[in-house]
């Protein structure tokens, strides 16, 4: 079954091909040929802003968690043989601190499926039974329809795949990036962290760059998307924790009892 057939997404979908449609013509007299690309720009932006309140919340249980992080850690030596005791004192450390373990994960959560959907209006050929109007706009020469597999399939000119080239370097530098910088700030907490923990997170921190491989795949206007939106994701993340994380010497780390 495809999923965007579901009446409740495809009733979503629809609806925002309509404002996306609408945008477009708003934007054409201005933007010109631009104006697709910048639709997608726009509605791109616009979701991520609505979803802040979202990414606040995750950002704050990912420093909740960076916090405990070494009096989790002191639990897990000191109850290391006792297994049932340690589980109760990590879940009093986190009802003391009014943490929930889970704490960042529901929110994060709840925007998947609302960044899916918004992808998919840029990906997906049919909407409500009708053709993406969206897919058949250009973009400095390119249909937004066209992935950059097709179009060295296609023989396209070399200026044409440049545009395709110039977004997904963008995504590979934006992973290179984000890689980093995750690394750098869970540094200070890596020693607490198990090995386990530590070695699957290793593994973990290269996933954005199968982006770069996803990009490839889909059409352009989905690749502008990701373009956006992990380029957005990048810069809120570290605004986010600036304003949001004090940092480790505001405030002393109590020992666990």
């Amino acid at each position: 079954m495809d999923l965007y057939s579901f009446a409740p997404i495809a009733a979503v979908l629809d609806a925002a091909h309509s404002v996306i449609t609408a945008l477009i013509g708003l934007l054409d007299p201005v933007a010109g040929g631009l104006a697709a690309a910048l639709a997608v720009v726009l509605v791109t932006v616009v979701v991520r802003l609505a979803l802040l309140p979202a990414s606040i919340a995750t950002v704050r249980g990912e420093i909740e968690r960076r916090r405990l992080a070494p009096r989790l850690a002191a639990l897990r030596k000191r109850y290391s043989s006792n297994p049932e005791l340690l589980q109760r004192k990590t879940m009093e450390l986190y009802s003391s601190e009014r943490v929930s373990p889970f704490a960042g994960c529901v929110p994060a959560l709840i925007q998947a499926p609302i960044l899916s959907v918004l992808y998919a209006l840029f990906a997906v050929t049919v909407i409500g039974g009708h053709p993406n109007a969206l897919l058949e706009q250009q973009f400095l020469g390119l249909p937004l329809g066209t992935s950059f597999l097709h179009a060295i399939g296609a023989g396209s000119p070399p200026l044409e795949l440049l545009v395709f080239v110039v977004l997904l370097s963008g995504i590979g530098l934006v992973a290179w990036f984000s890689r980093r910088v995750t690394q750098r700030y869970t540094q200070s907490s890596a020693d607490e962290v198990p090995a386990a923990v530590r070695s699957m997170a290793g593994i973990l921190s290269w996933m954005p760059f199968l982006t770069i491989v996803f990009a490839a795949l889909v059409p352009l206007a989905a690749t502008l998307y990701l373009a956006v939106s992990t380029t957005w994701t990048l810069v809120e993340r570290q605004v986010l924790r600036r304003v949001l994380d004090p940092g480790p010497g505001a405030a002393p780390v109590a020992q666990p009892s």
